[in-house]
């Protein structure tokens, strides 16, 4: 039986195969998941939503992204690269999951700090069974990172006057 989880979880699926990105939501869209499941279909549309612009001004920023490396416009290796050398985005856990199974690639997004690496599978089973694994570790056994919205709020009683806190920006 399936435990809820209590937090909110936001996740970004940057992915441009509709069939692919359809999957992975429907798989994720269960009871265990609260929170939003958004998409992005090529990279330039993922950094727009990752840095709030235009039509994602509003959108929540995701506690975990499921980057495609294979993408138009602008290639998941480079957004993982964009994402990890931004201070703002860098704390997001990134899973690869994509159809390479090419050594450079593995290497590279490892390289780049990407937090997992999964091969697609064109199995229906096995494709699922990575996409329940994905959820059953990320948001079951992994301690997510605080929004960084939240770090900037300072709860009263951290509230000392005229000491700065560790994490405020100087």
């Amino acid at each position: 039986m399936r435990t809820t989880i209590a937090n909110v979880i936001d996740i970004l699926i940057v992915e441009d195969n509709a069939g692919d990105a359809r999957l992975i939501r429907e798989i994720l869209n269960d009871d265990k998941l609260s929170g939003s499941l958004s998409l992005a279909k090529d990279g330039v549309e993922a950094m727009d939503f990752l840095r709030k612009k235009g039509k994602f001004r509003s959108v929540p920023t995701p506690d975990l992204i499921i980057l495609d490396l294979n993408l138009p416009r602008k290639d998941g290796r480079e957004v993982l690269a964009e994402i990890k050398n931004d201070e703002e985005l860098k704390h997001i856990p990134i899973v690869i999951m994509t159809i390479s199974q090419a050594e450079e690639d593995i290497l590279r997004s490892y390289n780049l700090y990407a937090n997992c690496y999964i091969t697609k599978s064109l199995d229906l089973n096995q494709f699922t069974r990575a996409v329940k694994s994905i959820e059953d570790f990320w948001f079951s056994i992994v301690k997510l990172p605080p929004k960084m919205d939240n770090l900037n709020k300072t709860p009263d009683w951290i509230n000392i006057p005229g000491k700065k806190r560790m994490f405020d920006k100087k």
